[in-house]
């Protein structure tokens, strides 16, 4: 998998303060639903490129999951 990038962004603190309440509501970090987000608008623009990466599903990976990662 490739590395992932890092990106400064620069938000109005009201709007970074509704994201995050967005986020914690959904049980994501901020980080991860501004990607959310981000995936889905260019998803619905048509603009998601067909060799994206899935999203990691929210929460821990079932246990039969993290014992098929170590193999």
């Amino acid at each position: 998998m490739a590395e992932r990038k890092s990106v400064l962004l620069r938000l109005d603190p009201a709007v970074h303060d509704a994201l995050a309440r967005w986020a914690n509501d959904e049980l994501r970090s901020t980080n991860a639903q501004i990607e959310f987000l981000l995936r889905r608008a260019l998803s619905e623009a048509g603009r998601m490129p067909e060799q994206t990466a899935r999203i990691r599903p929210r929460g821990r990976p079932r246990k039969d999951d993290a014992t098929d990662s170590n193999t």
